[in-house]
């Protein structure tokens, strides 16, 4: 396992640090910094107290936890968060997009774990423009065995 130095910023001196909550875990819990209430159908940006310099070549997952759903009725609302490493100014706090997708207005307090942050290597990509490869496999998300096939 590669351990990455990760320099943090707590904006809040109450707020505590993302942890790893066994020896094998990927992600490191991130929790809410203040109270919050999300009202049903309404997305919120839940602040962590946190800012973080992620290492040139990585980026910040931010992904829910699988209790988040189950237990609060939230979702991260843009799926996965991105948390580039030039985000990371005095004012660039880790927050985490939720949505409240019940009926009933969910009550966040400071210190609930919502999200995990995994740090991601990443290639960036050199565009080569030319004609396209290869043979059609069929419809948007088909592998062209079913019903729709368009290819010998």
């Amino acid at each position: 396992m590669t351990r990455l130095p990760v320099r943090i910023t707590r904006r809040h001196p109450g707020v505590e640090l993302p942890a790893y909550q066994t020896a094998g875990a990927a992600g490191f819990d991130l929790a809410a910094s203040e109270n919050l209430t999300v009202q049903p159908g309404e997305v919120v940006l839940v602040p962590t107290g946190l800012v973080m310099a992620v290492p040139e070549g990585y980026c910040l997952g931010v992904f829910a936890r699988s209790s988040t759903p189950l237990k609060r009725g939230l979702m991260v609302a843009n799926g996965v968060g991105i948390v580039d490493s030039d985000y990371s100014g005095p004012e660039d706090e880790i927050k985490i997009e939720v949505f409240n997708f019940t009926g009933r207005p969910v009550e966040i307090k400071a210190g609930d774990r919502l999200a995990q942050g995994v740090l991601l290597p990443y290639a960036r990509a050199e565009w080569i423009e030319g004609d396209a490869e290869g043979r059609s496999r069929g419809g948007f998300g088909s592998t062209g065995d079913g019903p729709g096939r368009t290819g010998p």
